[in-house]
């Protein structure tokens, strides 16, 4: 857990205000367009919308990063993932090549067995 993790962690507090910021702001024009505010009060609904949006995600990132624990948590949680050795390209197509074979044989074997079945039950029923 080096201070870069925590850069991070902090670029990532932001990011997530900056996020919570648009969805209360989408959410207040849309209550803004449902309701008729934004006509009756088309001098300042907008900045006020902006404002209420920017305080909100202010508050929703402050209550994120207050917990110690939470904060800790995800530290914990960015050290891990360093630690993790990521497969190479070649791999990675490699592995989906080998999965994408074997749903294949999977789907053709299961095609048989419900063609086999629709089969014997159409025999049943005929």
């Amino acid at each position: 857990m080096g201070k870069d993790d925590a850069y991070w962690l902090r670029i990532s507090y932001i990011l997530f205000g900056v996020i919570v910021a648009y969805v209360f702001y989408s959410a207040f024009l849309t209550l803004g367009i449902q309701t008729n505010w934004i006509e009756k009060y088309d001098s300042w609904y907008d900045v006020a919308a902006i404002g209420a949006s920017v305080v909100l995600a202010f508050g929703v990132s402050w209550a994120v990063t207050s917990d110690k624990e939470r904060h800790e948590y995800y530290l914990a949680s960015i050290g891990e993932l360093r630690k993790v050795t990521w497969p190479s390209y070649i791999d990675t197509r490699r592995m989906t090549v080998v999965v994408v074979v074997v749903v294949g044989i999977f789907s053709v074997i299961l095609a048989g067995f419900d063609s086999l079945w629709s089969w014997l039950l159409g025999l049943m029923l005929a």
